[in-house]
């Protein structure tokens, strides 16, 4: 078990890291936005449980081929900005809502879909990262692995909720196609804008 003064900081940790904005949460408020909250739940539960996933894996040794194998890191980089550029097209060229459903032309993302993402975020990365250095114990670092990405489901689903929620709330006052337009292409964007990390990484590497 993690010491309780390591377990609150992991909390607090993964709290703040999982409700501030980032690809993830853009994406899930124009979800919000676009689709509501019913079929955007398979997209939230896939980024609570494809991330957590991530840090299991990543901690048992997946991270260690980026270290062998540098320029699979880049390549991981490269297919990150191309994949998130992709989903900000998407993003900003979603349909208008329709007024008798309420929802947006096209689909949200799947489960499988979410989950894959996270593979290709970068911030999941520097939180999968942080979290299993800074939170778990050399003395029993299985158990404490487990429990780091235990703690990342259970904090990360609210914050995610919150986001899509905030979508939601905000479809009230975009039944103006034109709003809608405004809001898709705002929210693609600042998708684009939180590449800006990464692609000064790769120019600095």
């Amino acid at each position: 078990m993690l010491p309780p003064d390591l377990f609150a900081a992991l909390i607090a940790f993964a709290f703040v890291t999982s409700v501030t904005p980032g690809p993830n949460n853009m994406m899930l408020l124009a979800s919000g936005v676009n689709h509501g909250f019913t079929r955007t739940l398979p997209h939230m539960l896939g980024i609570s449980v494809g991330f957590s996933g991530m840090i299991v894996a990543v901690g048992f040794g997946i991270g260690q081929v980026f270290v062998l194998y540098p320029q699979t890191y880049l390549a991981l980089k490269v297919i990150s900005i191309v994949y998130m550029l992709w989903l900000a097209w998407k993003i900003a060229t979603s349909g208008p809502l329709s007024s008798g459903m309420g929802e947006a032309v096209g689909q949200p993302m799947t489960f499988v879909q979410a989950a894959a993402f996270q593979w290709v975020n970068p911030k999941a990365w520097t939180m999968a990262l942080g979290a299993i250095s800074a939170y778990t114990v050399a003395t029993d670092y299985t158990k404490s692995l487990l429990i780091v990405g235990a703690v990342f489901i259970v904090v990360n689903f609210p914050t995610v909720s919150f986001w899509t929620m905030f979508g939601v709330g905000l479809r009230r006052w975009l039944t103006d196609p034109a709003k809608v337009r405004v809001f898709n292409i705002t929210m693609a964007l600042l998708l684009v804008a939180s590449l800006a990390p990464l692609i000064i990484g790769m120019r600095l590497t």
